[in-house]
């Protein structure tokens, strides 16, 4: 394996489909708003993306199987759109910058023959003081000031690293509209608090208000 390569276990039928990423980075934000989101819809896995620029070891599962790291593609049906939601355990080295915009495009790229046209990427950034709140980046101030009128504060003269700031602005440059979601946390250990509320936020944003009740027992889960 010499360049990133996409598997495709099925081929499910979208409509309308929004993309959504989360992967780890600070607090694991945009990972556990992830597995959250896969657990609420029940959400099935339909493609793979592997490539020789993510770590040099393999995962072993319950029974002992060896699996390479991989990002891993899951779709979701909603009332009016379908969700494309994409996650994983790794990213590449930060120092491997061109590695990460290969994959970013890679992403951008099979996201658009999906039929995606709005991109959400999901993650942390790292505070000092004891401030729970999502910010907001958007492709345009428009979609900026529509998501900070729904609750969020816009992320201004700030770095997005690593995915969750890349595919943002590659899909800017390929034309797409999208947002990145971004969770205030410490960033010491996972952050199960910060990952909820970029969940629950997004939720809302798509017309699924979640109850108190339903969500601390899918965060429980997690």
């Amino acid at each position: 394996m010499d360049k990133p390569y996409l598997r495709k276990l099925s081929e499910p039928t979208l409509e309308n489909p929004i993309f959504v990423q989360g992967l780890p980075g600070f607090g694991n934000v945009g990972r556990i708003a992830a597995h959250l989101l896969i657990k609420f819809f029940n959400a099935k896995p339909f493609a793979e993306l592997y490539s020789p620029s993510f770590p040099d070891y393999v995962g072993v599962t319950s029974k002992g199987i060896g699996e390479l790291p991989k990002y891993e593609f899951y779709y979701a049906p909603m009332e009016k759109n379908n969700l494309v939601i994409m996650t994983g355990e790794i990213q590449p080295s930060f120092d491997d910058v061109v590695a990460h915009y290969v994959i970013c495009e890679e992403v951008i790229d099979f996201a658009v023959s999906l039929g995606c046209h709005f991109i959400v990427t999901m993650g942390g950034i790292p505070i000092t003081e004891d401030k729970v709140q999502v910010y907001i980046a958007a492709t345009s101030p428009r979609l900026a000031t529509e998501f900070m009128e729904k609750g969020a504060v816009i992320y201004s003269k700030g770095r997005i690293v690593g995915g969750t700031g890349l595919t943002l602005a590659l899909a800017k440059e390929k034309k797409l509209e999208g947002v990145s979601l971004l969770g205030t946390t410490t960033g010491y250990k996972a952050d199960r608090e910060a990952g909820f509320l970029v969940f629950k936020f997004l939720m809302k944003s798509l017309g699924k208000e979640i109850k108190e009740g339903l969500g601390e027992n899918i965060a429980s889960e997690e």
